[in-house]
């Protein structure tokens, strides 16, 4: 498990250098290379509900506005 941390580093060096040569794809996918050995490790395990949770946040914050009549949006008097 010692290895992940030089394989996302890898990943990322890996990412840069396909961005400085322009090269979208290979970056994209260095990228998520990174991010897949990222969420694999123990640090990374709580990210996933992490994002679950600060979206959860922002749809909870975002729904009277979008649905609700303008004095539960906030708007008018």
């Amino acid at each position: 498990m010692s290895a992940v941390g030089l394989l996302i580093f890898v990943a990322i060096a890996g990412a840069f250098i396909c961005a400085k040569s322009r090269s979208a794809g290979g970056a994209v996918a260095f990228s998520l290379l990174a991010l897949v050995l990222f969420i694999a490790t123990p640090v990374g395990q709580g990210l996933p509900s992490a994002i679950g949770s600060f979206l959860t946040a922002i749809d909870s914050a975002a729904t009277p506005a979008l649905t609700g009549d303008p004095h539960q949006a906030g708007v008018g008097g």
